[in-house]
């Protein structure tokens, strides 16, 4: 059994494309989205009539839901973007997501914690940046949580951690279309993966035992960092180009 699990494509449709063909070389059984699909100053609509096709398993991540919940004005300047530009049959595509997905006896999905799409597992923020929590942390953050490999996103910060109390897995595959951003919740902090590449992550079952594997592809970022440029998000478009997070120099 092989498994691609994708996250945080953020509307980033030549980075998804680029997942997309490696996807058909390896051939997996199965893809699954972690969520956070369309929202960004990039390609929404593009992005998301292509999920619509996939079928495949998807988490609603914190910006999905706020797209289908919140009142257009009351929507952040990346949703906003996105609310604009999507069609009926997105909407309602999105709508179709689920908060969690119990994949398998083994194999948990969740976008942020399994509780909360708009908390971090695999990082915790103190000071300016986020970094690996510890095990208590962990353990308290998977709410009671047992199944043997908890999937999660939310971060754009790949991580493969093993809790030694439980010998539970907590994989995350890192964002396919926006490598690095700035956030003020719980406080004002940057997460950045200092590289522009599309990432995702492959589960592969050997004999009972799972071998994991981060993707990280090369595609045109140059082109997705002038189109958020085009759209007036500099921020995003130093994200886009170079994996750290600010204004283009």
């Amino acid at each position: 059994m092989k498994i691609a699990v994708i996250s945080d494509i953020h509307g980033n449709v030549l980075a998804l494309e680029a997942v997309l063909a490696d996807l058909r070389m390896e051939a997996p059984d199965i893809v699954v989205n972690l969520g956070d699909c369309v929202s960004g100053p990039l390609w929404p609509e593009e992005t998301a009539a292509i999920l619509r096709e996939t079928a495949w398993p998807t988490v609603r991540g914190n910006h999905d839901r706020f797209l289908i919940e919140d009142p257009v004005e009351k929507l952040g300047q990346t949703d906003a973007f996105a609310i604009e530009r999507l069609t009926a049959e997105s909407l309602e595509w999105l709508t179709s997501t689920q908060p969690v997905i119990r994949l398998t006896e083994e194999i948990f999905l969740c976008h942020g914690t399994p509780d909360d799409d708009d908390r971090y597992l695999t990082e915790k923020v103190e000071g300016p940046k986020g970094h690996l929590p510890d095990e208590d942390n962990l353990l308290e953050d998977l709410k009671g949580e047992t199944s043997p490999i908890v999937c999660c996103g939310h971060t754009h910060i790949p991580r493969l951690i093993r809790l030694r109390e439980t010998g539970q897995i907590l994989l995350n595959p890192g964002s396919v279309g926006l490598p690095s951003y700035e956030d003020d919740h719980p406080h004002r902090h940057k997460m950045e993966s200092g590289s522009p590449h599309a990432r995702y992550a492959l589960m592969t079952s050997n004999g009972g035992a799972w071998n994991f594997q981060d993707k990280a592809l090369s595609y045109d970022w140059d082109a997705a960092s002038r189109e958020a440029e085009k759209n007036g998000r500099p921020d995003w478009s130093r994200s886009l180009a170079r994996g750290f997070y600010g204004p283009l120099s």
